[in-house]
């Protein structure tokens, strides 16, 4: 199944205003209007695979790296790395016989690898969960999500995650906003059995600033998590210090959102975390969430407030790494005014079930796509 096409579009989707940024805390967010582009492989059995790319990456690079592609046979490629087409040789010497990470990784790898994915999958008739290794279960957690709102946002936001069927939120955060006052607006709407992941992205600054606030929420009973409360900085040895200091003190999980795997190696080693937030492409997520398995960390799949194809993706990843216990971020669907595929997610009970169609179980909406696409 040989490559004869990529198309490659530069999307731009809005998101809802009222489901991101209260007015006092920056509304519209700058990030909603970073395109994004969504590719589409067509090969010679005229079976197509869809994938998307991560947000602000030059369309014109994503172009060079489908070049690349044209031509390949979908079967005979390295699924660990789609753009590798030479084998490592043997030599003499162990060490230079193996690598830890089979990179490099050109330009919007990650859509690539899920259209490869995607083609395989339809080929063979198995969803790609299948392809990483198996689905450990059929549904996997899913939590609402919010940015920089007010109490009273929080409350109306929280009231919609109910009655939505999830069992807890992500609320972005800085330390200088009401946090207590955020927490006891989602613990009046929904108790304490409904829980809260609290992501500053490191805009907590200080291991004292971090406790400090942590002792005020302690009463509240609904955090699930404190991720990145300070400033990682490549998990520097006193970084990893202060965070395993704030491990043994905070009264609720710490958790670290981490991509390669060297870096969860670092965590682990240094002991300075209960969970881990991962990402990266769906082999290099499953190869992560394996380390920590093996450490006894649960961990749950991050995103960027994306799209439908690579929410998809993440879905299909997090089935199938077994410590995938914690709620995932699979938030872009009521986020994002359209996700730009035709059939999306479903939630019930804070769940989300998980595609058994063949390849991502998804497909790409073309009306949508030409509504959004900013390249035309």
């Amino acid at each position: 199944m040989k490559i004869t096409q990529i198309d490659v579009w530069t999307v731009v989707v809005p998101v809802f205003p009222e489901a991101v940024h209260s007015e006092e805390y920056g509304g519209y967010p700058e990030w909603a209007g970073v395109p994004k582009q969504i590719i589409q492989i067509h090969t010679d059995e005229e079976i197509t695979g869809s994938g998307e790319t991560g947000r602000g990456k030059s369309t014109e690079a994503v172009i060079q790296s489908a070049e690349q592609l044209k031509g390949r046979d979908v079967m005979k490629m390295c699924l660990q790395n789609v753009f590798r087409t030479e084998s490592l040789k043997p030599t003499p010497d162990a060490s230079s016989t193996w690598e830890m990470d089979p990179g490099p990784y050109p330009a919007g790898y990650e859509a690539f690898e899920m259209a490869i994915f995607d083609l395989i999958g339809k080929r063979t008739g198995m969803p790609v969960h299948a392809l990483l290794g198996g689905a450990c279960r059929d549904r996997v957690r899913a939590d609402f999500w919010i940015g920089h709102q007010t109490p009273e946002h929080t409350g109306r936001s929280t009231k919609i995650a109910v009655e939505r069927g999830f069992t807890g939120l992500k609320t972005k955060c800085r330390i200088q906003e009401p946090m207590v006052e955020r927490l006891r607006r989602i613990w009046e709407v929904a108790g304490s059995d409904f829980k809260v992941t609290v992501d500053p992205n490191e805009r907590f600054h200080t291991v004292e600033q971090t406790l400090e606030l942590a002792e005020q929420l302690k009463e509240l009973d609904n955090v699930e998590v404190f991720e990145d409360p300070i400033p990682k900085k490549g998990l520097r040895d006193d970084v990893l210090a202060q965070y395993r200091y704030m491990r043994e003190k905070l009264p609720f999980p710490l958790a670290l959102h981490l991509g390669g795997t060297e870096h969860v190696l670092k965590a682990i080693k240094a002991d300075c975390v209960d969970y881990l937030n991962l990402g990266g492409s769906m082999v290099n997520f499953v190869k992560a969430a394996a380390i920590a398995n093996a450490a006894g960390i649960p961990v749950w799949h991050g995103s960027g407030n994306d799209l439908g194809i690579m929410e998809m993706s993440y879905l299909h990843a997090a089935s199938v790494a077994p410590n995938c216990v914690l709620a995932s971020d699979f938030v872009g669907s009521w986020t994002r005014v359209d996700d730009l595929i035709v059939e999306g997610f479903t939630f019930a009970d804070g769940f989300t079930p998980v595609p058994q169609a063949p390849g991502l179980g998804c497909e790409l909406d073309l009306n949508a796509l030409e509504k959004y696409r900013v390249d035309a």
